[in-house]
């Protein structure tokens, strides 16, 4: 299947890629850093599997529905964790986290 046939989901993938990495970049500028460290931790790997399904699906990889499977657990952890804090940055990586686990069950 050609990518172009999963353009809705690589701009949700690249959405919540994008918001984990803004997350995790304003929750280094919180107050309480240490707080926010799972937060943190599971953002950078949100992102990264995310970036990595992405470049996946455009390279038309054997494993598209193993890695979407994958990205549902992260993303769903991810967004569980986000929606523990109250910052403006932290729910809307939670949404964006719910949306792409939504759309990587689809395929999984």
């Amino acid at each position: 299947m050609s990518h172009q046939n999963y353009q809705d989901l690589l701009e949700t993938l690249h959405d919540c890629m994008t918001e984990c990495n803004h997350c995790f970049d304003a929750c280094l500028q919180e107050d309480d850093v240490k707080m926010m460290a799972e937060c943190i931790r599971l953002d950078r790997e949100c992102a990264d599997i995310c970036g990595y399904l992405e470049a996946a699906i455009s390279r038309n990889s054997p494993f598209i529905k193993e890695l979407a499977a994958v990205c549902v657990k992260i993303c769903t952890a991810c967004g569980e964790e986000c929606k523990k804090h109250q910052h403006d940055h932290c729910q809307k990586c939670a949404d964006a986290c719910f949306n792409c686990a939504e759309a990587c069950k689809k395929l999984s």
